[in-house]
C-alpha cells in the first residue's frame, strides 16, 4: 500500500533523470535486494519533527531565529562512539548558548549527523603509485582504506548506514532530551573556555551571559523548560537508491518524505534543474536546501525556488551560500537581491568552508580560520545592505581537538597540521576553534 501511494506521488519521477555522483554498483541485484529490505525497515525520524523544523526554519528566514548547522564533513562508521557523538552534540550546545544571547533569538540547531555517510568526488577513481581504484565516496559506498576489496562499492552498506544513523539519533535524543543539555551546564562549559587566558577577549561576553543565567534564576526562571533542546537531523541527499528507500508516506496528509533526516540538502554539484536529485526533492515534504557556488546566478536561484517551493511555502526551501571568502561580496548580492525582488521566501545560510580549501605546502587538505570567519562576515554584509536576513551559519566541525584548519587563536599552523589530522575527506574546525567561531558570529549577530 505504502509502495503503491510513493508511485502516485511521483516520487520514482527522479528514475528518468540523468544522476551524478552515484556508485557505480557492480551487482544491480544485490542493490534491489538491499534497497527492498530498506524499504520496510522504521522511518528514521517522523514526518511531524520535519513539519516542526520547517516553521522553525520560517522563523530563522524572517529574523525570528537563527540556524546553527555543524558536524563532520563526512560520518564514519567506526567514530559513531557514544564519545565521539557526545562531544560533537556538546560543541553544538554551546556554540547554540553563545549564539542565543548574541542574536537575542532563539537558535534553531542541525546537526550534520545520523546520515552525512555520502561524499561526492571530482572524479570515479583514485591514484596512488600507479595504481588505480575507486574513489572513495563514504561509509555508506565502500571503505577508505587504499586497497580493491575495500574500494568496490558495497551495497550492503546501505543498511550498515541505516542501523549506524539509528543508534546515533538514539543518543541524540538522550543527550538533547536530558539533564546533558541544561543550559546552566552547558554555560558553565563556555565559562572555563573564557577562562583559559588564550581565550581572554571572549571572557567579558561570557560573563555577560552568566549574569543573563544567574538573572533567569533569581527571577525564577522555568529551568525545567531549559533542559532540553531540540536537536535536528541532516544530512546532502546524495545517494538516491538510500534516500528513494527510506521515503514514507505520512498517514495525516498522504505526502512523502524522506525518513532518512529532518533536513536534506542538493549539493553544488547537483543541482541542475533537470537533474536526478532536483527532481527527487522536488517530490517530498521535508524542508529541504541548496548549495549555491560562486557559479550561480540569480535566474539559478529563481529556477530552484520554482522547481522546489512553487507554493512559496516560508521554511520549505533554505538557500546554503559557499562562495569562498574572495568571491561573497560581488558574486552573492547579485542573487540575494534577486531573490528578494521576486517575494521568494527562503533562509539564507552561508557555508563558510567548502569555497575555502586549500593545499598546504606540506601537502595537506585544510582551511585558514581567518578566511572562514572573513567569509561569514561578508555574508551578514551582504544581506545588511540587501535589507534581508541573514539566517544561520552551516559549519563542518567536530567535538574533538584535532588539527585540520590552521589559525584561530591556537595558532595551528603547516606544521600543526600533522599533530591530529585525522579527517578522511575536508578539514573541520575543532572544539576550540568552533567556539571562537561562535564568539565571533555573536558579535555580528548582536548587529544584525
Amino acid at each position: 500500500m505504502s509502495e503503491a501511494a510513493l508511485e502516485a506521488a511521483g516520487v520514482d519521477s527522479y528514475l528518468k533523470c540523468d544522476a551524478k555522483q552515484q556508485p557505480k554498483w557492480p551487482d544491480a541485484d544485490a542493490v534491489r535486494e538491499v534497497t527492498s529490505r530498506l524499504r520496510q525497515v522504521p522511518p528514521l525520524v517522523f514526518a511531524g519533527e520535519a513539519d516542526v523544523l520547517r516553521e522553525q526554519l520560517a522563523a530563522a528566514g524572517r529574523g525570528e531565529a537563527f540556524v546553527l548547522q555543524g558536524g563532520d564533513c563526512a560520518e564514519m562508521f567506526a567514530e559513531a562512539t557514544a564519545d565521539h557523538i557526545q562531544n560533537k552534540i556538546k560543541t553544538i550546545l554551546q556554540m547554540a548558548v553563545i549564539l542565543t544571547y548574541g542574536s537575542s533569538t532563539p537558535i534553531v540547531k542541525m546537526g550534520r549527523m545520523a546520515g552525512q555517510y555520502a561524499k561526492p568526488r571530482s572524479a570515479d577513481t583514485e591514484t596512488r603509485d600507479g595504481v588505480t581504484l575507486p574513489a572513495y565516496r563514504g561509509d555508506i559506498v565502500n571503505s577508505h582504506a587504499f586497497t580493491e576489496e575495500s574500494r568496490v562499492p558495497n551495497p550492503e552498506r546501505l543498511m550498515d548506514a541505516y542501523h549506524v544513523s539509528s543508534s546515533t539519533l538514539n543518543l541524540m535524543r538522550a543527550f538533547t532530551q536530558g539533564g546533558f543539555a541544561d543550559l546552566r551546564r552547558v554555560h558553565a562549559w563556555n565559562k572555563g573556555f573564557a577562562a583559559n587566558p588564550a581565550y581572554a577577549k571572549y571572557e567579558q561576553l561570557a560573563a555577560q551571559i552568566d549574569r543573563a543565567v544567574r538573572f533567569m534564576g533569581a527571577a525564577g526562571g522555568d529551568f525545567d523548560a531549559l533542559k532540553s533542546v531540540d536537536l535536528f537531523s541532516s544530512h546532502e541527499a546524495l545517494l538516491l537508491d538510500y534516500e528513494r528507500a527510506l521515503t514514507r508516506i505520512d498517514s495525516r496528509t498522504g505526502n512523502a518524505y524522506d525518513c532518512s533526516a529532518h533536513f536534506l540538502w542538493i549539493g553544488e554539484r547537483t543541482r541542475e534543474l533537470d537533474g536526478a536529485h532536483v527532481e527527487f526533492m522536488s517530490k517530498i515534504h521535508n524542508p529541504i536546501g541548496v548549495k549555491l557556488g560562486p557559479t550561480a546566478t540569480g535566474e539559478d536561484a529563481l529556477a530552484l525556488a520554482e522547481r522546489l517551493n512553487p507554493e512559496n511555502v516560508p521554511g520549505r526551501l533554505t538557500f546554503v551560500a559557499r562562495m569562498g571568502a574572495p568571491r561573497v561580496r560581488e558574486s552573492l548580492p547579485p542573487i540575494v537581491e534577486r531573490v528578494r525582488d521576486a517575494g521568494i521566501n527562503v533562509t539564507w545560510l552561508t557555508d563558510p568552508m567548502h569555497g575555502n580549501t586549500f593545499t598546504s605546502d606540506s601537502g595537506y587538505k585544510t582551511r585558514r580560520f581567518d578566511t572562514i570567519l572573513d567569509e561569514v562576515q561578508g555574508f551578514f554584509e551582504v544581506h545588511r545592505e540587501a535589507g534581508t536576513v541573514a539566517g544561520g551559519l552551516h559549519v563542518e566541525l567536530t567535538g574533538d581537538d584535532v588539527t585540520e584548519v590552521m589559525g584561530g587563536v591556537e595558532e595551528i599552523d603547516d606544521a600543526g597540521l600533522a599533530q591530529r589530522y585525522e579527517t578522511k575527506v575536508d578539514p573541520r574546525l575543532n572544539h576550540q576553534q568552533s567556539l571562537e567561531m561562535a564568539f565571533q558570529v555573536s558579535e555580528l549577530l548582536s548587529q544584525r
